[in-house]
């Protein structure tokens, strides 16, 4: 085994969330000093160990049926959504909710479910070998709830916007405001539907595939490249070295 192929892989969970009139997406840029910093991402984050505890069972809607990972992943979508922009997808106000509690306390006093079924799976990407970080990252789409506001949390994320997929389509791959690869393809295929009903639509009838890009040499230095049978427009771009 390489140091390489010794990089841990971590499970990440990320949410694309739409909205309607105009149709737009959530993005948030990244504190400067984080991993990704200044970056443009959706929000989201690594999955911790107490998303994958069973006591969550009965404080879960949609939960039936779901692989423990994928179980995790959800829990872990939605405690990072609530943390980074204040957005809990959850079966009570946001006003009966106590913040000063951990997540895990905060639902389970609150009298409500967290809303794992309003989460749809949108892609599933692992960084490549030969990255100083690997994650193994789920991406959701779900729909901004009603009631809620999103506001930044000032310490990972320190601004948001509402972008159309295809304005934020025109950040560069590096430097301030940038956006990775993986983001920029799953804009790209956000930017195939014309509503937030018709993205969420399209993700769930699209078959279930991991993209794992490899690392490759070329002329012009070192890319990522992904299979075909992913189903993106673009099968090679800039590798995340930071």
């Amino acid at each position: 085994m390489t140091n390489q192929d010794a990089v841990p892989v971590r499970q990440a969970a990320t949410v694309l969330l739409v909205r309607d009139n105009p149709f737009a997406v959530l993005m948030v840029e990244r504190h400067a000093k984080a991993f990704h910093g200044s970056a443009m991402v959706f929000p989201g984050g690594v999955v911790d160990k107490p998303d994958w505890s069973p006591d969550w069972l009965p404080y879960l809607e949609g939960a039936q049926g779901l692989a423990d990972a994928e179980r995790a992943s959800r829990i872990g979508a939605c405690r990072e959504l609530f943390e980074e922009v204040a957005i809990l997808l959850a079966t009570i106000p946001a006003h009966n909710v106590n913040p000063a509690l951990d997540f895990f306390e905060m639902i389970r006093t609150s009298g409500g479910k967290l809303r794992l079924d309003a989460l749809h799976p949108f892609a599933h990407w692992v960084t490549p070998v030969g990255v100083p970080k690997r994650f193994d990252t789920r991406f959701y789409i779900c729909h901004e709830p009603e009631g809620h506001d999103a506001v930044c949390d000032g310490v990972e994320t320190v601004r948001l916007e509402w972008v159309a997929a295809a304005t934020a389509l025109e950040l560069p791959l590096s430097g301030p405001r940038m956006v990775a690869f993986p983001t920029k393809l799953n804009l790209q295929r956000l930017a195939e539907s014309a509503s937030a009903q018709e993205a969420i639509d399209a993700a769930r009838a699209r078959p279930a595939f991991i993209t794992q890009p490899v690392m490759v040499q070329t002329d012009d230095g070192p890319r990522v490249r992904i299979p075909a049978e992913a189903g993106y427009a673009v099968t090679e771009g800039l590798p995340i070295t930071h």
